[in-house]
């Protein structure tokens, strides 16, 4: 994305951080835990990519009604009768 602004500058820190300036975080819509893809050519050239990391992994799935009031456990595996597995009273 090429723009007629000139181009920002930040210092790396002596631990290997740099800011995003704001003016870039606004264009392109970068906000806290998006992630930055960094590459580089032979040529020296470092390019970055964001990458949105706006939801966590499951976010999209519904959850799945298991029966109970909800602080139920529930043992999947199959040991609900097996006294090694079972909570003291």
């Amino acid at each position: 994305m090429a723009t007629d602004e000139p181009p920002e500058e930040t210092t790396v820190s002596d631990r290997g951080m740099v800011t995003i300036p704001a003016a870039i975080r606004r264009r392109l819509d970068i906000e806290p835990g998006d992630k930055l893809r960094w590459t580089t050519d032979d040529e020296g050239t470092l390019s970055v990519e964001v990458v949105k990391q706006r939801y966590g992994a499951f976010d999209d799935f519904e959850p799945v009604p298991m029966g109970g009031s909800g602080s139920d456990t529930h043992d999947l595996a199959g040991y609900e009768d097996d006294p090694a597995f079972s909570e003291p009273n």
